[in-house]
């Protein structure tokens, strides 16, 4: 699954989403297939397989981060596995999310190095375990939110915001009608979080 997008039939002001997605077993993920196939096509939206991409772990950093610059809103779609984001993702957090680039001071330009600020971080996860079993007095013992706070924190560092993140619990028992529900919701989320973008460059046209 090449880098998709549907922006060269669309109005290039627009704001774009970027699906940055992240399954070691996509073939055999009929969740989050279901998922991605309600928002592929979508105007403004591109969704970049990262297992396909770089299968060798070997991240092409400066591409990466020219996809980042294009769009406005970023979306992690990931399963989670032991509590994290699986392998590749956190690798390619790690380069793209770069010093210098996504933080910090840049030395050349003797400023602080943000471009990333402004942007949204949108979280897609997908877990096995039922909602019951994210809190307190279940077996994970915390709810979702809190395997969630390392990425929360980055947004912040980076000056992005952080939008509330969308799951689907119970994945793999999920009856396929409730399960193209849930995808139907992930696509009107996604729609929604476009125009709520849109909102402000309007007012500042007005």
């Amino acid at each position: 699954m090449q880098a998709t997008s549907a922006g060269a039939q669309t109005d290039s002001a627009a704001p774009r989403a970027l699906i940055v997605y992240a399954h070691p077993q996509h073939q055999h993920s009929y969740g989050n297939r279901e998922l991605l196939a309600a928002v592929q096509g979508l105007e403004q939206v591109t969704v970049h397989d990262l297992y396909e991409e770089y299968p060798d772990f070997h991240i092409d950093v400066a591409r990466e981060q020219a996809l980042l610059l294009s769009h406005d809103l970023i979306i992690f779609q990931f399963p989670l596995y032991w509590y994290s984001a699986p392998a590749l993702l956190k690798e390619w957090q790690d380069r793209v999310f770069d010093f210098g680039f996504a933080y910090g001071q840049n030395v050349q330009q003797e400023q602080q190095s943000q471009a990333l600020a402004g942007k949204a971080l949108w979280l897609a996860v997908t877990a096995g375990g039922p909602v019951n079993s994210f809190r307190e007095e279940g077996i994970s013992r915390r709810p979702l939110s809190d395997y969630l706070l390392p990425f929360e924190q980055s947004a912040a560092l980076c000056d992005m915001r952080y939008l509330e993140p969308f799951a689907v619990y119970r994945i793999r028992k999920l009856t396929k009608p409730y399960l193209q529900e849930r995808a139907e919701e992930y696509r009107a989320a996604l729609l929604q979080h476009l125009r709520d973008l849109r909102k402000p460059q309007e007012n500042a046209d007005a």
